[in-house]
């Protein structure tokens, strides 16, 4: 059983690959620039580049992940850096420099929000401190990302606003609902939020910041231009398409099982919320299946996506799959085989995609509580011996959680 998750992890990932995700979008008309920005863009780019052969392209991935060859800008994730705020200061320059009748490919997958960085009214530094207190108060992403629209150049459609051209937007969603104004904080597109929002989030997680404060009340008195709104005139030059989502690695997932005979479910695409409230739902599904044969027949496989949040508390390492597994761990009565797993490779703040769980991992009696209040969910997948690492996947599809019932 181990192994057969291990296959259909494996076996979604390549169904729902960027290059053929991106190679079957593209646009007829060849463009005369191509921007990449984000854990896919690689693989993004060199579809497009295969497609329409030579074209100026500007790319920019996250330090560590394979170029393919391509020149590119390796940036700080989720932190922003210095390689970041020049990335945002390039791709700015180029698209002021257009003429309305330019052509621009866009290729935007999850991740460049920090890859892209040019703090409005504020230092980098600032901004990677907010940036990193927001990432661990629990608030979700799409409450991240009004805060740093405010506080940005580039994002909340603030690049479209700043070029004459004409933009066609390929996007890998790795946000639940895919939201495009919420991908990669929504460089091109309309955004929905206001600088009174985004002060509010800062309120609800008891974040001072006051140099952010300072700017978005200031943006709130008319001092600095809202993001892009949806009556615009300047999205009549935006056209886009979401080639890629948590849906599809999902279905791929279900696919892959349906064919080896089992029965497979997917619960949702867009399951958020804190990683052990989470987990807590899907172990008392568990044991009413167990117990009851409902809502469904075992056996079978639970497929779920979305993208959980964690409120960090403790020194320990680890990532919202991670927590969401051992926090499963603690709630169930019974042994499972499960898998959770992040499909861009890495779990927040540590080198594994995800982890296990097995029978085995029940056999060494290890308890959960310890790790759990020291958000040290690594340290305990590292004592199971199963942690799941497989490196930069090329690939960001938002989250993947298997649980086979027996």
């Amino acid at each position: 059983m181990k192994d057969l998750l291990l296959t259909t992890i494996r076996q979604a990932l390549e169904e729902a690959h960027p290059y053929r995700l991106t190679l079957r979008a593209l646009p007829k008309a060849r463009p005369h620039l191509i921007l990449a920005v984000g854990k896919g863009a690689s693989w993004m780019l060199k579809a497009a580049l295969d497609r329409y052969g030579e074209v100026p392209y500007h790319l920019t991935l996250p330090k560590g992940q394979d170029a393919l060859g391509l020149r590119a800008v390796f940036a700080g994730h989720p932190l922003p850096d210095w390689e970041s705020l020049r990335a945002a200061q390039e791709v700015l320059e180029l698209l002021k420099g257009l003429s309305p009748k330019a052509r621009v490919l866009t290729l935007v997958s999850g991740g460049g929000s920090a890859l892209w960085c040019l703090p409005l009214g504020i230092s980098l530094e600032a901004k990677r401190a907010l940036t990193e207190a927001l990432l661990k108060s629990g608030a979700s992403i799409r409450e991240i990302n009004a805060v740093r629209k405010h506080l940005s150049q580039v994002k909340g459609g603030r690049l479209l606003k700043a070029t004459q051209a004409r933009l066609h937007v390929l996007l890998l969603s790795d946000v639940p609902g895919d939201d495009p104004g919420v991908i990669a904080s929504g460089p091109f597109h309309p955004d929905s939020s206001t600088y009174l929002e985004a002060l509010a989030v800062l309120d609800r997680y008891g974040l001072a910041f006051p140099e952010a404060r300072r700017v978005l009340e200031e943006g709130l008195r008319g001092r600095f231009p809202e993001t892009l709104k949806p009556q615009d005139p300047a999205l009549k030059r935006l056209s886009y398409r979401i080639v890629g989502r948590n849906l599809d690695l999902l279905k791929a997932a279900q696919g892959f099982l349906r064919r080896q005979g089992y029965r497979a479910v997917i619960l949702s695409d867009r399951f958020g919320g804190e990683a052990r409230a989470l987990a807590r739902f899907h172990a008392e599904l568990v044991e009413t299946l167990r117990a009851h044969g409902l809502p469904f027949k075992k056996p079978l496989f639970l497929l779920s996506g979305g993208e959980a949040q964690v409120q960090v508390r403790g020194k320990g390492r680890g990532g919202r799959n991670l927590e969401f597994l051992l926090a499963l761990y603690a709630h169930l009565q019974a042994p499972l085989y499960a898998l959770a797993a992040d499909s861009d490779g890495l779990d927040g703040p540590s080198e594994a995609a995800g982890a296990l769980l097995t029978p085995e991992v029940w056999n060494l009696g290890l308890d959960p509580r310890p790790f759990l209040e020291a958000n040290d969910s690594y340290g305990f997948f590292e004592q199971a011996g199963t942690l799941l690492k497989t490196g930069p996947t090329g690939t960001n599809l938002n989250d993947f959680r298997l649980l086979f019932v027996d």
